[in-house]
């Protein structure tokens, strides 16, 4: 009859020791979260740079594999080219 009487205290106790415990792991991973987040923010910094770099970059590649497909159709097809030899 004495453990139905303490049952809600241990309950309360228990359940609060499971709450304070949550909060400190909570308060204990904010940091992590923080370090998590700087890294992410300088990767997506990183990112940017390097899509500035390929768009800036892009146009130009085109127009230099234009001129090196204008060149080779420009180049008269020899009809007895010997095949590339495969190393096997």
């Amino acid at each position: 009859m004495f453990n139905v009487v303490l049952a809600g205290p241990r309950l309360a106790l228990h359940l609060t020791r499971r709450a304070f415990a949550a909060g400190l792991a909570a308060a204990e991973a904010v940091p992590r979260i923080v370090t998590a987040l700087d890294e992410m923010r300088a990767t997506l910094r990183q990112l940017e740079r390097l899509l500035t770099y390929l768009a800036q970059e892009l146009p130009e590649l085109a127009d230099q594999v234009e001129q090196i497909r204008a060149r080779l159709d420009a180049e008269p097809q020899a009809d007895h080219a010997e095949p590339v030899a495969r190393r096997g």
